[in-house]
């Protein structure tokens, strides 16, 4: 499972899993987008339209993903969807902050919490949390945004923690600038604390590095 899949790091790691053998379900708001993106991949790639900044809606999702796979909790999440602004803090508004908070923080939250039990009752699983540079370092105006991938470093740490001799595990990828749709709205890559597009890590890199984790034998934590 990998939600913000139509694009992006997503896509690249929907692609790569589903390369490697994997059967994907991709999730994202953006439903055309999300569907040429799992017609590209083929086979039985599966997508779900999901706004995961709506708690409703990714409860659905968990129920349509449990209806189409079986029962049985996916091997793998992978939780990238993101939200991304950037702001001074006195000009973050209360709704910017909120929504940032909710897509970058509580829906990873909330599939886990959906999807985990079902994984420690099989006695294997992976959770894939995509963080950011973001998570563990200050940038100016990123006040939203650092609150919601410091709190996602800190969910993972929890996890990582309690899924101890559960047979499953949990990596977090925290990638500095990713070339992406991200970066487009307001011409952030304009700023001089972050780099040009050009100079940006490639997707398909962040993708390599889940690949990678999930890919390695059971004892590799």
């Amino acid at each position: 499972v990998v939600t913000g899949a139509s694009r992006g790091i997503g896509a690249a790691c929907a692609a790569a899993l589903a390369a490697a053998g994997a059967r994907v379900a991709l999730l994202a708001r953006s439903a055309d987008d999300l569907q040429r993106q799992a017609a590209a991949i083929g086979g039985d790639a599966i997508a779900i339209r999901c706004d995961v900044g709506d708690p409703g809606a990714v409860a659905a999702a968990v129920r349509e993903l449990h209806d189409r796979l079986g029962a049985a909790a996916p091997d793998i999440l992978v939780n990238n969807a993101g939200y991304f602004a950037i702001a001074p803090m006195e000009q973050t508004s209360l709704d910017a902050f909120a929504r940032t908070l909710g897509v970058n923080l509580t829906a990873p939250f909330l599939f886990a919490h959906a999807l985990v039990p079902g994984m420690k009752a099989r006695g294997r699983g992976h959770v894939v949390t995509i963080g950011s540079i973001a998570d563990h370092v200050a940038f100016p105006g990123n006040t939203a945004y650092a609150a919601s991938k410091y709190g996602l470093r800190g969910l993972h740490e929890v996890l990582r923690v309690e899924l101890r001799g559960t047979g499953v595990r949990a990596t977090l990828v925290s990638p500095g600038p990713v070339d992406t749709d991200l970066w487009s709205p307001a011409n952030l890559a304009s700023r001089d604390n972050v780099p040009s597009r050009d100079r940006m890590l490639a997707p398909v890199a962040v993708a390599d590095a889940v690949l990678y984790a999930v890919s390695q034998p059971a004892g590799v934590n």
